[in-house]
């Protein structure tokens, strides 16, 4: 290995370290009970809690994904999701967050989304809570691979090593930091990687920006491409028979601009839809240590959002005039931050900058397994398995449970040609069909039902995997975003059910109607 990879990895290795000491440091008191481990003891203020949902929201796609979109097709696929993101971001954060801190205390100390959604029916048979945990298990391990596909990428880029070897490295790791530390070990490296995202994005663009000339050379050169910088139109890479694109005198050739219509600017708003039903910002809503700090929390989580979502769509349109021939797919350009970290930055610099990556990536994988694992272990294990186990025996259930979605992850992620964008938007809009209407209604609707929260959560699940499947492929009006319709569709089930079946019990609308007089 040359003496600048040798920097690169020594980079890394620091960061993995402070990351598995934080394990360790945590690992004691998280495992005193399943509410330290599943959800930090509502402990956390409203930094950790803000850039932790942030941090875990966004994953290696934002590092990745967004700007390796941007970089093969132009702005308006890229800029048009931010957008809808920022503005999902803030909606959550302002009608959805102080709501769910207090009412998850009061539907029965909830320490899981399934959880709150059950205590808050009280649905003595925990269908619900089973539903809602087996989705989350669908949903999230897609997500965990897309993780793992981050990692590969990302060291196959660097260095040129085997991407099956790497990943299956990456997931481990992430693997023994989750199982060890819990909550809060996951919580404390998000605010770490966080600040590290944000410092990476920060730091390449101002580079990339140098690199290209200056920013009125970049638009000279980006403007030359059709559609490439316009928000409706969309750049069309002509390909050759393998889907590569072709290059002409070292130049990468375009065909006339496409169409971006009003049903994709609506869909890359839709993203926006998604975060009612994230399980993995939603359960930092739960844990914040009292409801009066999420407005802090939100005005953090704003700013990071905005000008980390800002500087990863710039680094793909600027890297397209930096490296223009460098990446022949939509797939392979999602390496385009690691290439411009390596070309601009001193070695060991770029390992700090790079680990941005491993650090997204880790953030949310951490997340969902951790997710996942309560959802096994206190709702399906204990909801309905064995109604009085202990604090122990949950957590053994859990961590099993984090231990076959790791392997299923791996074997998910296999493919280091899977784009991680694609997989990161199927599996949002199937959690923000199924479970962002019923989070809506749960806490503003006093009417909802427990069959319709049923309805509605089958229904959204549902549509999503048969809308991108069958009816996508149609074409037109039905090109559109699956989450749009699934949204759509569940909020419609749960009204219509629930104004259907027979109106919740005292008890229900008890607990509705003085949840928001709680002061935690």
């Amino acid at each position: 290995m040359i003496e600048s990879d040798m920097q690169v990895v020594l980079a890394m290795l620091l960061y993995f370290v402070v990351v598995v000491v934080i394990g360790f440091v945590y690992a004691k008191r998280s495992n005193s009970s399943s509410e330290e481990y599943f959800l930090g003891g509502r402990g956390l203020g409203p930094w950790l809690t803000a850039l932790s949902a942030e941090a875990s929201d966004m994953s290696g796609w934002l590092l990745m994904g967004l700007p390796g979109v941007a970089y093969f097709t132009g702005a308006s696929d890229a800029m048009w999701t931010a957008i809808g993101l920022a503005i999902g971001t803030y909606l959550n954060w302002k009608f959805v967050a102080k709501r769910l801190r207090k009412y998850s205390e009061k539907a029965g100390n909830a320490i899981t989304v399934p959880d709150f959604f059950s205590n808050r029916f009280h649905d003595t048979k925990h269908i619900l809570m089973t539903i809602a945990a087996v989705i989350i298990l669908l949903f999230f391990t897609i997500y965990t691979a897309s993780c793992f596909v981050t990692v590969g990428k990302l060291f196959a880029t660097l260095f040129g090593w085997d991407y099956g070897v790497m990943m299956v490295i990456g997931a481990i790791i992430v693997f023994l930091y989750t199982f060890m530390g819990g909550y809060l070990s996951v919580c404390t490296t998000d605010l770490i990687q966080g600040m590290l995202m944000f410092f990476a994005l920060a730091t390449v663009f101002i580079g990339s920006v140098t690199a290209a000339g200056g920013v009125e050379n970049t638009v000279v050169f980006l403007q030359n491409i059709p559609g490439f910088l316009s928000g409706t139109e969309i750049a069309t890479p002509l390909l050759d028979e393998a889907g590569n694109q072709l290059i002409e005198g070292n130049e990468p050739m375009f065909g006339p601009a496409g169409t971006y219509g009003i049903i994709t600017i609506v869909s890359g708003l839709a993203w926006g839809l998604g975060y009612f039903g994230m399980p993995q910002v939603l359960i930092r809503f739960m844990s914040i240590r009292h409801s009066d700090e999420i407005k802090k929390s939100r005005i953090i989580a704003m700013i990071w959002l905005v000008v980390s979502l800002s500087s990863a769509v710039c680094i793909g349109l600027i890297g397209r005039a930096v490296i223009p021939t460098e990446f022949l797919t939509q797939s392979a350009a999602e390496s385009v931050f690691i290439v411009l970290s390596k070309m601009l930055l001193p070695s060991f610099f770029c390992g700090l900058v790079v680990s941005g990556i491993f650090a997204a990536a880790m953030s949310s994988s951490s997340s969902y397994l951790l997710i996942s694992g309560s959802a096994v272990a206190t709702n399906i294990f204990k909801g309905l398995i064995k109604r009085d186990a202990t604090d122990n025996q949950v957590m053994i259930v859990a961590r099993i449970t984090l231990t076959v979605i790791l392997l299923l992850g791996i074997f998910l992620a296999m493919d280091q040609n899977s784009s991680i964008f694609d997989i990161v938007s199927y599996a949002w809009a199937g959690f923000g069909a199924s479970f962002g209407p019923l989070m809506l209604c749960s806490l503003y609707w006093r009417r909802t039902t427990l069959p319709g929260a049923i309805a509605g959560m089958l229904t959204g699940a549902v549509t999503v995997v048969v809308w991108k499947n069958l009816i996508a492929p149609l074409g037109g009006w039905f090109a559109v975003y699956e989450l749009l319709p699934g949204f759509l569709l569940a909020l419609l089930v749960i009204v219509v059910v629930s104004k259907l079946t027979k109106e919740p019990s005292k008890e229900v609308t008890d607990d509705f109607d003085t949840y928001m007089e709680l002061d935690v």
